[in-house]
């Protein structure tokens, strides 16, 4: 018995997933003790900061796997995993930023980044097609 080198969409989808979800459970469990420790200071960077790969990660791919929809390019969905991953940690950073009574310029620069990335994810997601990769002997 052996596994076939092509994995189906339904498979990537779950994966992906499933991938997310465990992000945000890390990013919420993350954001409850830092609080924690925080003395009473809440920031919303840190309490929300999991809805990103929630909303972002976990949901599009539940719909695309319900859907059956066909995925994006492979450069499509790198460009949203960064995207989705320069929103997270600058949702935390700023928020940790905010729980110590500071703040910096450098913070937007998560935001525009992770922005970016997703507006270039849903262009190249309408713009390049998702070609079959060739399957090689290994």
């Amino acid at each position: 018995m052996f596994a076939s080198p092509v994995e189906s969409s339904r498979d990537v989808c779950v994966r992906i997933a499933f991938r997310y979800l465990l992000v945000a459970i890390l990013c919420a469990l993350f954001g409850a003790v830092y609080e924690l420790f925080s003395h009473g200071v809440y920031a919303l960077g840190m309490v929300y900061g999991f809805g990103f790969p929630l909303i972002g990660g976990v949901l599009p791919a539940l719909l695309l796997l319900k859907h059956g929809a066909k995925l994006p390019s492979d450069a499509s969905r790198q460009l949203w995993h960064f995207g989705i991953s320069a929103l997270t940690v600058g949702s935390l950073f700023s928020g940790a930023l905010e729980i110590y009574g500071t703040s910096s310029p450098l913070t937007s620069v998560y935001w525009l980044a992770g922005g970016a990335c997703l507006l270039l994810s849903v262009l190249t997601a309408l713009l390049l097609p998702n070609k079959p990769k060739a399957i090689t002997a290994q």
